[in-house]
């Protein structure tokens, strides 16, 4: 063999030794969420774009069901086949941050340079809080405040929203007409989560809590609804329907008040063949404090993750990324630095600034590990009296009874 062929042969081994060696080594980042199963969302589009910056971190996303999320994860958690990262519903994360579940970022937020935790809302920080920790960051948020039909309003002689309880009962009563088969308002008092999505911010407003449902003010609030459904100025089906379909009876003209939140406004800018508002929800008494809803998803890191470190920066990437929350994907981001832009649409930008406005009040459902129990007993006592089976004290203090045994 000349030593032209052996040169030739060694480096011919050279490159195939080359070729077998990784160029980098990877570390490989799980990470599941309900994104992406019906179109392109948060979670696997910034994913997807991750992986095309990235090189040494690489995410592998999978779309998990909302119905199965919870017990899946748990379940995972448990075998030790938990990922690194989930999105979560707010009211479930309280779940995992109490039983260990998820990683303590405190310090690591803190010496963060994307992550600045003052200028979230107080209350989707809350709800990524634990026992004064902190175990992850709001993905995106939403609330509910109160739209209005101005064209019924300006017919009827009413000027503005009502600001107080018993003005939204009497501004009820007087929008009614029966002829043209038009209620005051219309909410979801629903046997579910929607019903307590509705209903707590008022208990909440009367100086209450999930944990202290029978003060005077939730008994009021409630005799309130029941008052405005016995008398037909409210829709009569906000015991059945959920937020979605009964903010419908609106846009449809068929009521000049819903409670309801942003994720109505792109139907409601394409129904709606009025002119319509949205303000803050009503206080108790002129002046009263405020509350609302807080809904939306919360990113946590496992505290399984055997890559504490990667999965933080990645988590970074998805915090760096929040200005496009609501132009790609019509969500709210849960920080108060961020503007939303102009969407064009006159209405749909006011109501978009009065919903930002009412998101400064929203409170979190809990935190609580045990929410879906507590929600329960909220929505079993609504119901109870919206049907007239109870008196609304005595469904409120049996709640607060079974909540009691629930929270110690």
């Amino acid at each position: 063999m000349t030593l032209k062929s052996i040169g030739l042969m060694a480096g011919i081994a050279l490159a195939a030794m080359s070729m077998a060696v990784p160029a980098m080594a990877q570390t490989v980042i799980k990470v599941w969420s309900i994104d992406g199963a019906n179109a392109p969302g948060i979670a696997d589009t910034l994913s997807k774009e991750f992986n095309e910056k990235n090189t040494d971190i690489q995410i592998d996303y999978r779309i998990v069901p909302f119905d199965d999320l919870v017990n899946e994860a748990l379940r995972a958690f448990a075998t030790g086949q938990a990922p690194d990262i989930i999105s979560l519903d707010n009211p479930d994360f309280a779940l995992f941050s109490s039983r260990g579940a998820f990683l303590d970022i405190t310090e690591r937020a803190a010496a963060s340079d994307v992550i600045d935790t003052s200028v979230y809302y107080e209350g989707p920080l809350n709800s990524v809080s634990w026992d004064g920790k902190l175990f992850g960051l709001p993905k995106y948020t939403d609330t509910i405040a109160l739209f209005y039909n101005k064209d019924l309003f300006a017919k009827a002689g009413i000027a503005e929203a009502p600001k107080t309880w018993s003005e939204l009962v009497d501004t009820a009563a007087k929008l009614t007409d029966p002829a043209s088969n038009t209620y005051g308002i219309t909410f979801s008092a629903r046997a579910g989560e929607e019903g307590t999505f509705q209903y707590l911010p008022w208990i909440q407003m009367a100086g209450g809590n999930y944990d202290n449902v029978n003060v005077p003010g939730a008994v009021e609030a409630i005799d309130d609804w029941k008052a405005m459904i016995d008398a037909k100025s409210a829709s009569q089906d906000v015991l059945s329907l959920g937020q979605w379909d009964s903010t419908g009876t609106f846009n449809s003209g068929n009521a000049a008040m819903a409670i309801s939140g942003p994720w109505e406004l792109n139907r409601m800018s394409t129904d709606a063949k009025f002119d319509w508002g949205v303000a803050l929800l009503p206080t108790q008494t002129e002046g009263g404090a405020r509350s609302s809803a807080l809904g939306g998803f919360n990113w946590g890191i496992f505290a399984s993750t055997k890559h504490p470190d990667e999965a933080f920066k990645v988590l970074e990437y998805y915090i760096s990324q929040d200005e496009r929350m609501f132009p790609e994907f019509s969500s709210i981001p849960a920080r108060s630095d961020i503007a939303l832009p102009e969407t064009g649409v006159p209405l749909k930008d006011a109501a978009l600034k009065v919903f930002q406005e009412q998101l400064q009040y929203a409170q979190p459902r809990g935190p609580h590990p045990e929410w879906q129990k507590i929600s329960k007993a909220i929505y079993d006592a609504m119901q109870q009296v919206l049907t007239g089976q109870v008196p609304a004290q005595q469904a409120l203090d049996q709640a607060q009874a079974t909540i009691k045994g629930i929270t110690g």
